[in-house]
């Protein structure tokens, strides 16, 4: 199994030779990163750059990356990410994560054994079940993203704990038929939905999100912007929901 782990990136300098160091160095078996940089203004790229000098020494490609000058956007970016990994590096397993060292590259491993194993289809790590936190964040975050997750499972299933999850392998299988669309977190919901009712089999372990340590955070900075993307996460909710109603 290739496995290709697929990073979106937008100004993570401070962060990125860590995060894909610890990336190779806990991964065995044939694997790589590949970096998709929303033409970054800070020296991620070219960070980028230095590590793929560095680790593509020998014919494999451990380390890619892929700017886009005139596209942006999370969810995009992994989109297009896993259309290279499978297209291009032939991947057979696509994972994916923040960049902000807040899902630690050390538990992708984990990810990755039930799909290895063939007890899973995608695996997705978890904040809201035993054994995970999240610490990251505050009161205010917290509460929104367990009110999100209890109304997903409210309508469109309790099997899953973390619809918002993010931290996420999945085999290509999945990804050749599933398509992430949305906005920002609000993909994964919808991703996992889909797959779940084209009956892919999903399996959540824990994790602990923990806080940033360098560089600027991309999640809400008040009230309002939590809010507003609140809404759109119940409404994608919601969307889903009713769609499944009218088949």
């Amino acid at each position: 199994m290739f496995v290709c782990t697929v990073l979106p990136t937008y100004n993570e300098e401070a962060n990125i030779d860590l995060l894909v160091e610890s990336l190779l160095n806990n991964q065995k078996g044939s694997n790589m990163v590949l970096i998709v940089d929303d033409n970054s203004y800070d020296g991620t790229a070219e960070k980028v750059r230095n590590l793929s000098i560095r680790y593509n020494r020998t014919n494999e490609n451990k380390v890619a990356l892929i700017q886009r000058r005139n596209d942006r956007g999370l969810t995009t970016a992994i989109q297009y990410g896993i259309d290279v990994a499978i297209r291009r590096y032939g991947a057979n397993i696509v994972t994916w994560m923040d960049c902000d060292m807040s899902m630690p590259p050390e538990d992708v491993p984990e990810l990755l054994a039930p799909i290895l194993e063939g007890s899973a289809d995608i695996v997705i790590g978890s904040r809201w079940i035993s054994g995970g936190a999240d610490i990251a964040h505050g009161f205010m975050a917290q509460t929104l993203s367990k009110t999100i997750n209890y109304w997903a499972q409210l309508f469109l299933g309790n099997d899953i704990s973390d619809y918002t999850s993010g931290f996420v392998a999945a085999h290509t299988k999945v990804l050749k038929t599933i398509r992430m669309q949305g906005d920002y977190g609000e993909y994964c919901i919808d991703f996992l939905c889909r797959s779940k009712r084209n009956g892919y089999k999903i399996v959540e372990i824990p994790y602990v999100c923990v806080p940033r340590t360098k560089g600027q955070s991309k999640t809400g900075l008040n009230l309002y912007d939590y809010l507003i993307r609140g809404r759109k996460y119940i409404g994608t909710v919601w969307r889903l929901f009713i769609s499944n109603q009218s088949v």
